[in-house]
């Protein structure tokens, strides 16, 4: 080979070489991150089902397809809020994006777990404001934001409802569950509206499953009229068991959720809790776009709904208003 051509060669040779590995030095683009999120929860899976189903719903609404873009760490406490600060902990250790907080003990779990991993709360019955959750609802200020479920706020109501329905109600039951940080509110506006309707008031402290039969006992033998169940993960995760009781002691029962009397309930007045978990969602997307929960407002409900159970009213010997009738968004045949 004449001495031009074997220094092309060469030149071509080396040329192709450094193209080598100039390509080898490129890495190739790495997969996006699929974000890993807790979710905190009182009580069980299959009691906080109905809730899930609806946040999973508002995620695909968002995009994520859990087990696909998206990994949910769940945690639940199983009816004993003692660990729930565990759970939390857990949760910080595995570094997620962000927590998910389901139900009043879960969210102060999760605030006290840490100050840096954002927080969403489903649907918080407490007053976040007055519990010290957040500064304010337009900017909460900290690392926690969501849904609020203004439970305290219509416990008036609820109260108004019962005194219309049955007939000469004087005394009224409370369930009452003291560590819960969402009781303060509501048992003060109960107490504020109790003796404007000519009604007085008895707690029945509740902790566990296992006390709810024992309180409808109580309030058999105190001879109450009706009963009040509060917002309360512990009472949301065993709705159908609060109904069969309530029938079986002959004791008209009000919760703050729909599920409640399409489980047997008489009366439910509150927000769509499925509905905020699903919009709960909206707020997860933006802070794992970058938002930060210092300034992402909490959420008031939108609309409430007033659902009757006319079979329930019927086994109890009661006749429902017609103006309550008409109030309603669900009638229970």
């Amino acid at each position: 080979m004449r001495r031009d051509s074997r220094r092309q060669f060469l030149q071509c040779s080396l040329a192709l070489v450094g193209i080598s590995l100039l390509s080898g030095c490129e890495k190739p683009p790495s997969p996006s991150k699929v974000p890993r999120i807790g979710f905190l929860a009182v009580g069980s899976r299959d009691g906080r089902t109905f809730l899930i189903n609806g946040f999973l719903q508002g995620l695909r609404e968002q995009g994520y397809v859990e087990g696909q873009n998206i990994v949910i760490e769940y945690r639940f406490s199983n009816d004993r809020n003692d660990r729930l600060p565990e759970l939390a902990a857990e949760l910080v250790t595995l570094k997620v994006e962000l927590i998910v907080a389901s139900g009043t003990p879960a969210s102060f779990a999760a605030k006290q777990a840490t100050s840096t991993i954002p927080i969403v709360m489903g649907g918080i019955s407490a007053n976040p404001v007055e519990t010290g959750l957040v500064a304010s609802l337009a900017r909460p200020g900290g690392n926690i934001t969501g849904m609020s479920m203004m439970s305290s706020q219509l416990s008036g109501k609820r109260l108004e409802l019962l005194k219309a329905i049955v007939p000469g109600l004087e005394r009224v039951a409370v369930f009452w569950n003291p560590p819960n940080p969402a009781y303060g509110p509501i048992l003060r506006e109960l107490e504020a509206a109790a003796p404007t309707l000519g009604l007085k008031l008895q707690r029945l402290e509740v902790r566990v499953p296992q006390d709810f039969d024992g309180a409808f006992k109580a309030a058999t033998r105190q001879r109450v009229g009706a009963l009040m169940a509060p917002g309360d993960p512990l009472l949301a995760n065993h709705l159908k068991e609060i109904a069969d009781l309530a029938l079986k002691y002959r004791l008209p029962t009000t919760m703050d959720i729909k599920e409640f009397a399409q489980a047997g309930g008489l009366l439910s007045l509150g927000v769509d809790l499925v509905d905020s978990y699903r919009r709960a969602a909206k707020h997860v997307d933006k802070i794992l776009k970058g938002a930060k929960p210092a300034d992402l407002p909490m959420e008031e409900p939108t609309k409430f709904d007033l659902v009757v159970n006319l079979k329930t009213a019927r086994a109890l010997g009661l006749t429902i208003p017609q103006p309550i009738l008409v109030q309603a968004t669900q009638v229970i045949e």
